[in-house]
């Protein structure tokens, strides 16, 4: 009986140590290892932090977990293709809403290695960042396996949207593009209409998402409907028997307040979505998503209250392709993929 060929992966992200994205770059590890997946490297852009910061903690990452020889890390676009913060802090002033979350626009760029802040666990000693630029490596691995590669594109879109304008061609050699970004038919999180992801350079997000290729959308109508609980949260952090450093880590950074005694603890009323690993699971079995429809999306980059909006149209339109849009996640089977692949062995062993 014939096999489906194992899936070729590149994350494309804003990486941060071990928020979803270090999450699912811990995951996808472990699936590399299995044999589940080929994955090819980690492209990484601007977003939650300044580019270069986001590096770091992706290096550390793939150290920390022992890939650093098998998963390069590759540098991408540090700006969006047209924002600026003189834009942003405007809008924000005439148009307030949301929750304000800016990502790397909250603080300065870091001007050398010198202004990083480190992992709890330290910089990386020995993964270097790969001399091939983000956008170099995107092209020449999709020209290498055509109709092969699968993006998981859970940060701004800039690195794809270079790779496009750049090489056209690529986008009908793309498998599929899965994204974690949009707000087709709730409201945004950082503005009142607009999801991070693609607010962060929503020009980026218009052309990548008009490319004729695959495109599968994971937007907040998704992700706002499955949250890590301290149920959850107590499945990951607390098993005696599957502590790691990603545990350990997972503990200190997510969700934590302070108990008075140089320690922490969870609020137990504390709820937040699970946002970028809900791709690496549609990935690997599509039937976790119990409903989609099709969508024809675009993205509003225009000044204003609407900058970073996602529509979905329900009908096709001039310019835009299809879209899968996910709208809901079997929860009880995501949730056992992910506390187990969360709370596997580190450095991650091999099947």
């Amino acid at each position: 009986m014939q096999t489906d060929p194992i899936p070729k992966v590149i994350i494309d992200s804003d990486y941060t140590t071990l928020g979803d994205d270090g999450q699912l770059g811990a995951m996808a590890c472990q699936l590399e290892a299995e044999g589940t997946i080929d994955l090819l490297g980690i492209t990484v852009v601007s977003g939650n932090h300044w580019l270069r910061q986001g590096v770091a903690d992706a290096l550390k990452s793939v150290e920390r977990l022992g890939m650093a020889a098998r998963v390069g890390v590759y540098a991408g676009a540090n700006l969006p293709l047209s924002r600026n913060l003189a834009t942003i802090q405007k809008e924000r002033q005439h148009y307030p809403g949301g929750d304000g979350y800016l990502g790397a626009w909250a603080s300065a760029q870091p001007g050398s290695d010198r202004d990083l802040i480190a992992p709890p666990d330290g910089f990386a000693v020995h993964a270097n960042v790969q001399s091939r630029s983000a956008v170099d490596f995107i092209v020449d691995s999709v020209r290498q396996y055509p109709g092969q590669v699968t993006i998981l594109a859970v940060g701004p879109l800039t690195n794809l949207a270079l790779a496009a304008r750049q090489h056209p061609q690529i986008a009908s050699l793309i498998r599929q593009i899965i994204y974690m970004g949009g707000a087709i038919d709730v409201p945004g999180n950082t503005t009142a209409t607009a999801e991070f992801n693609w607010w962060f350079d929503p020009q980026a997000a218009q052309e990548v998402l008009r490319l004729p290729t695959r495109h599968v959308v994971i937007p907040l109508d998704a992700t706002d409907t499955v949250k890590m609980d301290k149920r959850v949260y107590d499945r990951v952090a607390h098993d005696p028997n599957k502590q790691t450093i990603v545990t350990r880590l997972f503990r200190q950074l997510n969700g934590y307040v302070s108990d008075g005694n140089d320690g922490f603890e969870i609020n137990p009323d504390y709820t937040t979505s699970i946002w970028d690993t809900l791709t690496l699971a549609y990935l690997v079995d599509p039937t976790f998503a119990t409903e989609t429809v099709q969508r024809w999306i675009d993205v509003d980059s225009s000044f204003g209250a609407d900058d970073g909006r996602s529509v979905g149209y329900r009908e096709p339109r001039p310019g835009l392709q299809p879209a899968t849009v996910v709208k809901r996640f079997d929860n009880s089977r995501f949730y056992d993929f992910y506390v187990d692949l969360l709370t596997r062995p580190v450095p991650v062993k091999e099947a």
